[in-house]
């Protein structure tokens, strides 16, 4: 049994991780590290883990060895930790959730997390950076056409996300009233993880150069995000599709739909819906998933899995909500 920690324990990502290991079956004991919250219970952050009411949030690590430990913490913060606290003596695997190792720079040995793209290079790996929630449902979105050596001309995409992807933090467009029944825009064409998608695509189509234009937006629900993208392709209705299909063939978590795709059939899953049509000379492909999960703690639980030679999908066959 695996004996697991997670640094940043109380906010949402690390939330979902607490929810995901306490109850997954190789996993035998989770720390749950958070200065903030030292000493309450895990109830108290977190009001639905009253079966886990009994056990509280440390202050640090303890001294035991750990199989696993995962990085909750706001960017910065991982790289910090590493630095400083020499987490590599103190885990054999080390996955971030931040956005501090996703991109190489010749100074850590992180591998970047995408399993449906590099999924096969995970297996033994020690440092595993998670993808960003948009990243994910964005490379999700085009991985079989880099792959085809299909992206010729720009992308558009436009991206809507719940509340929790901005974390817990209080901010203005997190109020309440602010944020029902209403959309905004923000970081336009300079969202923080185009740099990842870039870096992925010119992996699987090194001649394609193209940044990708992406208008993120706010929704006005607090879980799950949909993109849509949509780009001149040359390929044949049939031709597109049956790539997606064969792509994902052996992907568990990623689903083609000939129907519109929603994020009811998602949230609260760690899987990921697609639908892909083709409109004249233009491809378009819409995908949808659990910002928390697919696109930030399922998927890390995912890593880890992977990385330790566990089923894939192991811990991870979660109950939607329905209605």
């Amino acid at each position: 049994m695996l004996h697991a920690a997670i640094i940043g324990a109380a906010g949402y990502t690390g939330g979902e991780l607490l929810r995901l290991l306490l109850n997954h079956p190789a996993v035998g004991a989770v720390e749950a590290v958070s200065a903030s919250h030292a000493g309450q219970s895990l109830a108290k952050a977190h009001p639905d883990l009253l079966n886990f009411s009994k056990q509280n949030f440390v202050s640090g690590l303890s001294e035991d060895s750990h199989d696993v430990i995962f990085l909750c913490g706001g960017h910065g913060e991982s790289r910090r930790l590493m630095d400083q606290h020499q987490l590599e003596r103190k885990a054999a695997l080390i996955i971030d959730l931040s956005q501090d190792f996703r991109l190489a720079d010749g100074e850590h040995d992180f591998v970047y997390g995408l399993p449906e793209a590099f999924g096969a290079s995970i297996p033994g790996k020690k440092r595993i950076a998670n993808p960003g929630c948009f990243a994910t449902a964005i490379q999700l979105a085009l991985l079989p056409l880099a792959a085809h050596g299909w992206l010729t001309d720009e992308l558009h995409i436009t991206g809507i996300t719940g509340s929790t992807g901005a974390g817990q933090r209080l901010q203005d467009t997190l109020h309440f009233s602010w944020r029902h029944d209403n959309l905004s825009v923000y970081k336009p064409f300079a969202h923080q993880h185009l740099a990842e998608i870039q870096a992925t695509l010119r992996q699987l189509q090194p001649d394609y150069e193209k940044t990708p234009l992406f208008i993120p937006m706010r929704g006005p629900f607090t879980r799950g995000i949909l993109v849509s993208v949509h780009t001149l392709c040359k390929a044949s209705a049939h031709a597109l599709v049956k790539a997606f299909d064969d792509y994902y063939e052996a992907a568990p978590f990623v689903h083609r739909t000939a129907e519109e795709a929603d994020l009811k059939r998602v949230v609260n899953t760690n899987n990921a819906l697609l639908s892909v049509e083709k409109y004249g000379s233009h491809a378009h492909i819409v995908c949808c998933l659990d910002n928390l999960l697919k696109g930030a703690s399922g998927q890390a639980v995912h890593n880890m899995n992977l990385a330790l030679g566990l089923p894939e999908t192991l811990g991870l066959g979660l109950k939607p909500s329905a209605f």
